[in-house]
């Protein structure tokens, strides 16, 4: 219970208890925690206090609020995604059994950047598709991804078909082989338009990984910005012995 003669702030002691219930599973996935009102009562602090804790734990993804009927615990099963293996969001969530979807956010024929241009080696006056999107799995915003590709690779490319597998339709449509990638993961934090999208409190973490994809020529294709959201996704690496 509550210490108050603890250093430990208040609303971190009751962030640890909230914790040590569901670890308990006294209260488990998809329970209603008790109120702001039952907890003051329980406590005898404020309601501020009640929700500083509540609030932290619903931006780790331990507890998510539904409008209009309360707090509960969320699912904190994790798709576990290795970082071996070049498999597009469709693929990879085909293979676990989950229907993936997508949102078109943007679609456009732009001048890449010259961070952009560098990664896909291109030259002065080539253009690129900017392709924006949010990843969802049986419905529920897994990720962000922006993809830019140089338009000469896939010169027919639409709307409709960029809201669909890329690699799919690069591959059989367009013909071309896809052969390996290389990638960096950093965590960062989403903006409030970032938040909006995949659903989840304001300042929430994330992972994000940047990709350039390469052909079996050895020629730069797609280079590929994606923010997952981190309550949905771990990552795995197999380290051999060296």
């Amino acid at each position: 219970m509550i210490d108050r003669q603890s250093p430990v702030p208040v609303y971190f002691q009751i962030e640890q208890y909230i914790e040590h219930l569901i670890e308990a599973e006294d209260l488990k996935e998809g329970d209603r925690i008790p109120s702001e009102k039952e907890f003051t009562e329980q406590f005898q602090v404020s309601r501020m206090t009640i929700r500083q804790a509540v609030m932290d734990l619903v931006s780790q993804g331990i507890l998510i609020r539904l409008k209009g009927k309360g707090t509960f615990v969320s699912e904190r099963k994790k798709i576990e995604k290795p970082l071996t293996g070049l498999n597009g969001f469709t693929q990879e969530m085909e293979s676990r059994g989950l229907k993936p979807d997508s949102r078109l956010l943007d679609f456009k024929l732009s001048v890449p950047s010259k961070k952009i241009a560098a990664k896909l080696a291109l030259d002065v006056g080539q253009n690129i598709f900017e392709i924006k999107r949010t990843r969802l799995a049986d419905g529920l915003p897994m990720a962000i991804e922006t993809s830019f590709i140089p338009s000469g690779l896939v010169p027919e490319l639409t709307a409709e078909k960029a809201n669909q597998s890329l690699y799919d339709y690069i591959e059989k449509e367009c013909g071309l082989v896809i052969d390996h990638a290389e990638q960096t993961l950093e965590a960062s934090i989403v903006t409030a338009r970032e938040a909006k999208l995949l659903e989840v409190p304001k300042v929430s973490p994330v992972l994000l990984i940047e990709r350039v994809s390469y052909l079996k020529s050895g020629e730069p294709f797609e280079f590929t910005k994606s923010l997952y959201r981190a309550d949905r996704y771990k990552f795995i690496i197999r380290l051999p012995n060296a």
